[in-house]
């Protein structure tokens, strides 16, 4: 019997592998048998904030910044830092904690994903993955970053987009679709969450159904 298919999972701006497992429950019992996420740290630790768990054993970590220490999906960062560390980090983890089919990213952990799939596409052989899955997800603005965008992403997306969603807006997450050739777009009515309600859970299941384990590899 086949296994099941893995993705190597990317938290979101402000949160952790820790973080992302609590918020993936439902996720992961759906995709229970067909899928299974294996989450990884960001390597930059941001100073915490008053917002922040104060039981948690693990700081909230970023991808990478667009000022000092900060980030807004909005900005088009002039030297924006971290990336490269990140990219090194995930290309690790890929080789590490492999084999993986692709991966599923979250907010700033789904812009980053966007650009590993860019890379796959280019051939990068650090990047062995099939598809993505890209919740709330956006292109960065930056123009360091704009070598991602240049060429249509030939690489199977789901992009999950939250119609009320007040931290990365609807037609962010529409604008990173269109950087793909082909992409699936899944439209849920809430917020800045990864759904998995009935209607998600189909969706999730029919886009995965067209991948076999090891055909990135």
């Amino acid at each position: 019997e086949a296994r099941p298919l893995r993705l190597l999972a990317l938290h979101g701006y402000r949160q952790s592998a820790r973080r992302l497992r609590q918020r993936t429950g439902a996720l992961r019992k759906a995709l229970r048998g067909r899928a299974e996420l294996v989450a990884i740290d960001a390597p930059h630790p941001l100073p915490a904030g008053a917002e922040d768990d104060p039981d948690g054993d693990d700081p909230p970590r970023g991808w990478w910044f667009s000022g000092p220490g900060t980030f807004e999906a909005g900005e088009a960062a002039a030297a924006p830092a971290g990336l490269e560390e990140s990219l090194s980090a995930v290309a690790a983890a890929l080789v590490e904690h492999g084999p993986f089919d692709g991966l599923l990213g979250f907010s700033q952990g789904a812009a980053l994903a966007a650009m590993v799939c860019a890379l796959r596409a280019r051939g990068d052989p650090l990047s062995p993955v099939a598809f993505a899955v890209l919740v709330a997800g956006f292109a960065s603005r930056a123009p360091a970053h704009g070598r991602f965008y240049r060429e249509p992403i030939p690489l199977p997306t789901l992009h999950v987009v939250g119609d009320t969603d007040a931290v990365i807006a609807a037609p962010l997450s529409r604008e990173l679709a269109r950087c793909f050739v082909e992409p699936v777009v899944l439209t849920h009515p809430g917020g800045h969450f990864i759904p998995a309600a009935a209607a998600q859970k189909k969706a999730y299941l029919e886009f995965l159904e067209r991948f076999c384990p090891g055909q990135g590899q």
